[in-house]
């Protein structure tokens, strides 16, 4: 669930993306996972989803390192991929600013950090 303030706007990286609403410091926790908001299941769970729904879920979620999915209940399934984030996921189920962000600002995150599928297959949408 996320922690700070925050809207979905265009981004120039890639349709839309999920912006800053007020200015947030370096360190700041702006992320972690809630359950009751925040869903896991596991992959196979869309096997009997028809396929155009399931691909536009499985856009919206991550893969942790044992193959479960995430879906983010709130926009921060918005969050665009960088690879010079602003954000990280370093020590556990949140996210955190590497820096100082400003308001309005875009926030990113560098996905093979923390999805397996991206860690594993790379980024070709990406390149």
């Amino acid at each position: 669930m996320l922690l700070v303030p925050t809207y979905v706007a265009a981004s120039a990286t890639h349709g839309f993306g999920l912006h800053a609403g007020r200015a947030i410091p370096a360190g700041t926790r702006i992320w972690e996972f809630t359950p009751g908001v925040d869903l896991r299941f596991p992959p196979e769970t869309l096997d009997p989803v028809p396929e155009i729904l399931g691909v536009k879920l499985r856009m919206y979620c991550y893969q942790e390192p044992d193959g479960t999915l995430v879906l983010c209940g709130d926009n921060a399934r918005f969050m665009n991929h960088s690879f010079e984030p602003n954000c990280d996921d370093v020590d556990g189920p949140y996210t955190v600013t590497r820096r100082d962000i400003a308001a309005d600002e875009e926030l990113t995150y560098e996905y093979r950090l923390f999805d397996l599928e991206s860690r594993q297959d790379g980024l070709h949408d990406w390149r």
